[in-house]
């Protein structure tokens, strides 16, 4: 693995705003067609190869996990004096009668004026229960967290429409869950503990995507200040866990009768499962559901029994199958320590189990009406979200080889709305569709046939599978002897039975029994450790833009900048990191800056970045500006030289859920406020 020290430093590009705009470049510093150079180049001599930083956690007593997922959210935890035993959060209220219910549905209730209501079951009963008119008025938000992984141009003003067309800022809609989590854990924290400080005793780990990009792990870590999880002025009491490695973590203390084997091959201990994966599977599932009331789960100390048979070498996936995307990541186990290096970066994307939701929409469009169905949705907000309730009752029931039909009951306002909107009743419209394969009942359902629920399921189905088989063509993915199948969605038969007919045969298909928890119980283990995963790679190509002297032949004369009689050649990317590149765990790039002039307070250094690595300018196609690094500098000492070059040694950090950054007043041998802003572009 390449070493990413490198103290090689060139004249750099530095874009300015309001704050600089003041500042002139000094005579001697060559500056931009369009910008103006803030900072002067400094190029200290050659450092010998850094070793990876040790990374050293602060005391905390407790680590919370909050697993903030599409659909649904929970939070577990685990005290740091007793690591092998996490404990999930209390029953929630609402759910269905007589089921523990070990997440809530991730909904959010708000007053008309925009105050925080309710969460979960609670948000999703107290909404199904207002009056029609009077549920116009307030805002509900389901399956929001997609909207942070849609958004190309994700700020700190991005805003989120509730079910009525009402917009709020994102941010305040996230940190209101956020809250909630926050007081529900620390309410049942000091039922348990009641000397537990209020402050700092908490670690905290919030689950997102591996394939989220750094804005939406920024965004996150923001709404969680807003929420006060953490100050932002001690960012370390926060982890964002990747939700694939946080499940990758968990797999890896698991004992054989925790695992279910769809591929359907012999294990280990010679056990060979020959049920059916339905049948296997909600027997597995009855037996979870059944110990649960302990609400606590001792974890091994060490491996568990799969992972201590792995020889060097082995390599497996695990795919995250989730509410809202699918997010695959491949790990290798290094034997004997146990720690995980990631093999290929996180890939996957918007395949859910939410597409199933939008095909069951569509379908409803081409039987009632696409402007129905949005009047609908409009003038009866709750009565739609009711609909789609029963619709995900009735989807978690669907299995390949259902011969029966499946029942969806249409709320009474539906079947009202429609005659009065049309003119006609639903029965009529179900038969001029030419929808062959869903019935109307004179209970007032549809009856959906198993081929209609499959056709729902398939287009979702098919676009993981493919990118599952996609990624195993990879060459860096060659003789994949596992494939871990973890996340809500994978508790679907549909899926399963999918899953397995496509790669029963390369390699063996698990599922844990616990497989909606797995995230988040990896969370609380992460956040016990987070040195655990040791190398990751870089999900994109980072750098900045410099001047380097112009040579003919080789630059384009467009590029060409003449300053104080030099020729220079602007818009050069200086590389970070690459593409895919390996990155292990407290690994650095250092660069090093000069301010520009002795008074300056503030260096402002743009980030670009791209998906591939064949990168010459910051122009070319596909590079973008990306973020900031920002450097805040204190006032020179009386005593320091007036003249003497100021260095300032900026260090980033790519190995971790987040980039980094830390900086060094050399001369002073002090820290410098650093810190990186992808929200602001």
């Amino acid at each position: 693995m390449s070493s990413l020290l490198d103290f090689r430093m060139r004249t750099l590009q530095i874009g300015t705003n309001g704050e600089q705009s003041d500042t002139p470049s000094p005579p001697d510093s060559p500056g931009l067609h369009n910008e103006s150079c803030n900072i002067a180049p400094l190029t200290p001599s050659q450092s010998p190869r850094s070793q990876p930083r040790t990374q050293k956690s602060p005391p905390f007593i407790v680590v919370v996990a909050i697993d903030f997922g599409t659909t649904s959210s929970g939070y577990a935890f685990s005290f740091c004096k007793d690591p092998e035993a996490i404990h999930m959060m209390r029953k929630w209220e609402g759910g269905d009668p007589g089921i523990a219910n070990q997440k809530t549905p991730t909904s959010l209730l708000l007053t008309p004026e925009g105050k925080f209501h309710s969460f979960g079951y609670t948000a999703r009963d107290c909404y199904h229960d207002l009056d029609p008119e009077e549920a116009g008025d307030w805002l509900y938000f389901e399956k929001f967290k997609m909207k942070i992984h849609s958004t190309s141009d994700l700020t700190m003003k991005t805003e989120l429409e509730a079910i009525n067309g009402k917009k709020m800022q994102a941010l305040e809609v996230f940190a209101h869950a956020l809250r909630f989590f926050r007081q529900h854990a620390v309410q049942e924290l000091q039922d348990q503990c009641p000397s537990l400080p209020e402050k700092d005793a908490v670690r905290w780990v919030i689950t997102v995507p591996a394939i989220w990009k750094q804005p939406a792990k920024q965004f996150m870590r923001e709404a969680a200040y807003l929420a006060g999880l953490v100050s932002s002025e001690n960012p370390e009491q926060l982890l964002i866990a990747l939700e694939p490695e946080a499940a990758s973590i968990y797999c890896r203390k698991l004992r054989l009768h925790q695992l279910i084997d769809l591929s359907c091959k012999p294990l280990a201990n010679g056990f060979t499962t020959e049920k059916p994966i339905d049948s296997s599977f909600r027997q597995a599932r009855e037996q979870l559901r059944r110990s649960r009331h302990s609400r606590t789960f001792l974890v091994e100390s060490g491996m568990g029994e799969l992972w201590s048979e792995m020889q060097a070498g082995d390599r497996y996936i695990v795919a995250d199958c989730g509410g809202g995307t699918v997010d695959l990541t491949v790990h290798q186990i290094e034997q004997p320590q146990g720690t995980l290096k990631e093999l290929y970066k996180a890939s996957g994307g918007p395949y859910g189990s939410v597409g199933v939701d939008l095909a069951f929409e569509n379908m409803l469009c081409q039987i009632f009406g696409e402007d129905f169905i949005r009047t609908f949705k409009s003038k009866r907000p709750a009565a739609w979200v009711d609909l789609m309730i029963a619709f995900e009752a009735r989807k978690r029931t669907a299995a390949p080889h259902r011969s029966s039909h499946l029942n969806v009951s249409l709320p009474f306002s539906f079947i009202d709305f429609f005659r009065r909107y049309k003119g006609q009743n639903v029965e009529t419209a179900l038969k001029k569709s030419g929808i062959n394969f869903v019935k109307w009942s004179s209970q007032g359902m549809l009856r959906m046939s198993s081929e209609a629920m499959n056709e729902l399921f398939q287009p979702t189905i098919h676009q993981i599978v493919q990118h599952i088989d996609d990624l195993m063509k990879k060459p860096d993915v060659n003789g994949i002897k596992f494939l871990f199948l973890v996340g809500g969605f994978a508790e679907s038969p549909m899926l399963q039975h999918a899953v397995q007919t496509a790669f029963g045969n390369i390699c063996r298909v698990i599922i844990p029994q616990d497989v909606g928890l797995t995230i988040l119980k990896g969370a609380v283990l992460f956040g016990l450790d987070p040195t655990i995963v040791r190398v990751r790679r870089s999900p994109l190509t980072y750098g900045v833009g410099v001047l380097n002297k112009f040579v003919e032949g080789k630059h384009p004369k467009e590029k060409l900048l003449v300053k104080e009689g030099k020729n220079w050649c602007t818009d050069i990317f200086d590389k970070f990191v690459s593409v895919d590149q390996s990155v292990a765990l407290g690994e650095v790039v250092q660069r090093s800056y000069c301010p520009a002039r002795l008074g300056q307070r503030k260096i402002i250094i743009n980030i670009y970045c791209c998906s591939t690595d064949d990168i010459i300018y910051i122009t070319d196609p596909g590079v973008r500006k990306c973020g900031t690094i920002n450097l805040e500098l204190s006032d020179l000492e009386e005593s320091s030289p007036k003249k003497s070059r100021r260095e300032i040694r900026a260090s980033m950090q790519f190995g971790d859920t987040e980039i980094k950054v830390t900086a060094l007043d050399v001369k002073a041998s002090k820290t410098v406020r650093a810190s990186i802003d992808f929200l602001s572009n």
